[in-house]
């Protein structure tokens, strides 16, 4: 089995299962275990998957850490394990002490759910405050497994991992520094892009002002890139409405609109095609194929779905009337309608959009 299909499996296991796993020695068992043997070590071999290693701190002897991964005899991943549902942000003290008396190069702190990498790019024997990896076994993207296979055992090389660690970690930091200043910018961030166009004074209400255009800006320009790279895909979309299955709470009209094939007063306009766009735009970081988000025309509302399926329902867009409406789901598929003044307030319910592709 393809390593990526592995982690599949290994995915749906730890969201089907996490729920009933109760103590950190289950998480152990049940979810960090399998996670080293996808990645190519026998636990069940003393000599390669080392419990409880002693790591011997100063004056403070048999001091031990959860797992070390051994290569040739040595050390060279030691691995901190916490219950799953352990938030991990203040949780790697006892890691960070036993690095530097340890020659593993490599150190990592789980919960089962996410993995940490750590290492010492900043000071050499010294572990990094900050991971320059991190895995998340629910919500991962492609390339993050192909980073991941770099720590299978038959791909293990050290000096690879090393170059690349440092690359990862200041990748990942400015994406989020991006992420930051695209949805909330700074005074900074604002100045550098209005100075060249406003030769006047920022004041308050000035800098307000173009803090909402640069965030526009943005926003049209992620909508115009995304509609490019999307192109293709769409051209593939099916868009034959079928009648779902009567579920109790969704309108009568909504259960009972014809599609395309059944009436020909339904028109895909222009503007829901670029609501449609600006779906795809922000769940595509999510989605592994983008492709997977399909929409469907009836006449009392524009659908939008995950897998082109009406039991996956992502939002609804109802712009036949003078006011727009995007109406989200929730985790019972009860939907909640948005007033949109533009387009670009669909940026706003990103969070929403996200958790309901998510939830399938």
């Amino acid at each position: 089995m393809d390593f990526k299909d592995q982690i599949k499996l290994l995915s749906e296991r730890v969201i089907k299962l996490k729920e009933n796993i109760q103590t950190e020695e289950a998480t152990k068992t049940a979810f960090i275990l399998p996670f080293l043997q996808t990645l190519g070590y026998d636990v069940f071999d003393p000599t390669e998957v080392v419990p409880e290693f002693t790591c011997d701190l100063g004056i403070k002897k048999g001091e031990k850490i959860d797992y070390a991964l051994h290569k040739e005899g040595q050390p060279i991943i030691l691995i901190e394990c916490k219950h799953w549902q352990d938030d991990l942000s203040s949780r790697n003290g006892q890691l960070f002490r036993y690095f530097h008396v340890s020659n593993a190069r490599f150190g990592i702190l789980t919960n089962g759910v996410v993995y940490r990498f750590y290492t010492d790019l900043v000071e050499k024997n010294k572990m990094d405050e900050k991971p320059f990896f991190e895995f998340n076994m629910e919500r991962y993207r492609e390339s993050q497994v192909d980073k991941l296979r770099e720590f299978h055992k038959s791909y293990f090389d050290l000096d690879t991992i090393l170059n690349t660690a440092s690359e990862l970690k200041y990748t990942n930091e400015i994406r989020s520094a991006i992420i930051r200043e695209v949805g909330d910018p700074s005074d900074e961030f604002v100045k550098y892009f209005a100075r060249p166009i406003y030769p006047g004074r920022f004041n308050d209400v000035v800098m307000e002002q173009f803090r909402s255009i640069v965030r526009q800006a943005f926003a049209q320009y992620t909508n115009d890139y995304m509609n490019e790279r999307l192109k293709s895909a769409i051209s593939a979309d099916t868009v034959v409405e079928n009648r779902a299955e009567p579920k109790a709470g969704e309108e009568a009209a909504a259960e009972s609109a014809p599609s395309k094939g059944d009436d020909n007063r339904i028109v895909t306009t222009e503007e829901e095609l670029q609501g449609f766009y600006i779906v795809r735009s922000i769940l595509y970081p999510e989605i592994d194929d983008i492709a997977r988000v399909a929409y469907r025309d009836t006449i009392s509302y524009f659908g939008i779905l995950l897998d082109d399926n009406n039991r996956k329902p992502i939002c609804r867009l109802h712009f036949n009337s003078s006011n727009k409406y995007l109406e989200t789901f929730d985790s019972e598929k009860k939907g909640t309608k948005h007033l949109l003044e533009s387009l670009d307030d669909i940026y706003k319910y990103r969070q929403e959009l996200v958790a309901t592709s998510q939830m399938y």
